[in-house]
């Protein structure tokens, strides 16, 4: 997992209007990483011959972004970005990711522009709000795809669908009730897909999330409910029936106390009260309260539900 900082993105310095952006004369991008050689030491760091012919190119490596001592005429493996006055500047800190690879990453800052996100670099990449899927905040882990836009420079996509399908294998050597741990990548009216620790797809319908709210790059534990031909696996959050009748019990029981033995809800109570009082289906609650009546703790009388005497102390 890719280790994460907290990064402060860099106040732009105050410059005349139009004043010409200054960069160095070479070959190489932003976002690169490639090996040159060191031309010279300096106080503040090594150059790095930048293949130019012309010194005022070579390209700076900051004794603060070092990872190792280094002489004249080594070879260094760098990445290059941007100073804040726009001039290529070396890091021996190298990326986790490289250009059409996906990873799973830290949202570093949100602005008016877009987001930055840390891949393991020097400085944050850009991601560009036309590319961040659902509400982005700092902090928050997302999968993400590098690549470069039009004008060159290196960004970050949250759109890794197809990555993803590509990134995966076939689910084998489950059955159904094994648990799975993932991540979610897509999410869709009918629900979330997952990128489990095995790198299988796993699709989890809204039905099977209590409450029904998960978020981009959260990390969930599930049962499989399913294997699929394709090589896929549904998923569910909600617990087997046997499990789930003991804790809906408990929760309706739990529910009686605080209303002091009594709530204007039986088995005959319509789905959608059912659905927005408890967050069960109207099926589970029936099984539920069957089952405390079974147990002699609760009884139903003109469309209330009471605890039963010896309950309701």
């Amino acid at each position: 997992m890719i280790e994460h900082k907290k990064f402060t993105r860099p106040a732009r310095p105050a410059r005349p209007a139009k004043a010409p952006v200054v960069t160095n004369n070479t070959k190489y991008r932003q976002g690169d990483v490639v090996t040159l050689k060191v031309a010279r030491m300096s106080d503040a760091g090594a150059f790095l011959d930048a293949g130019t012919g012309n010194t005022s190119d070579d390209i700076l490596l900051h004794k603060l972004q070092q990872t190792s001592e280094i002489n004249v005429g080594d070879e260094v493996k760098v990445y290059l970005y941007l100073d804040p006055n726009k001039r290529l500047t070396a890091s021996m800190k190298l990326p986790k990711m490289r250009e059409g690879q996906i990873g799973y990453a830290r949202v570093l800052s949100v602005t008016r522009d877009g987001g930055f996100v840390d891949i393991g670099a020097e400085r944050g990449v850009f991601l560009p709000y036309s590319q961040m899927r659902g509400h982005v905040n700092p902090g928050q882990l997302v999968w993400v795809k590098l690549y470069r836009d039009k004008s060159g420079r290196q960004a970050v996509t949250m759109r890794v669908e197809e990555d993803m399908l590509k990134a995966s294998k076939p689910a084998e050597g489950l059955k159904v009730g094994d648990k799975v741990t993932g991540t979610i990548y897509n999410i869709l009216p009918e629900g979330f897909f997952l990128f489990t620790n095995q790198r299988f797809i796993a699709f989890l319908h809204r039905s099977e999330v209590p409450g029904g709210r998960l978020d981009f790059g959260q990390e969930i534990t599930c049962r499989v409910t399913y294997l699929r031909e394709d090589g896929r696996i549904n998923v569910s959050m909600r617990l087997q029936k046997e499990n789930a009748l003991i804790a809906d019990a408990q929760d309706i029981y739990d529910y009686l106390v605080k209303r002091n033995g009594s709530m204007p809800y039986c088995d005959a109570t319509p789905l959608e009260i059912i659905k927005q009082k408890f967050g069960i289906s109207k099926a589970a609650f029936k099984r539920a309260l069957g089952h405390l009546m079974k147990e002699g703790k609760v009884r139903q009388e003109n469309g209330w539900t009471f605890l039963t005497e010896g309950e309701n102390k």
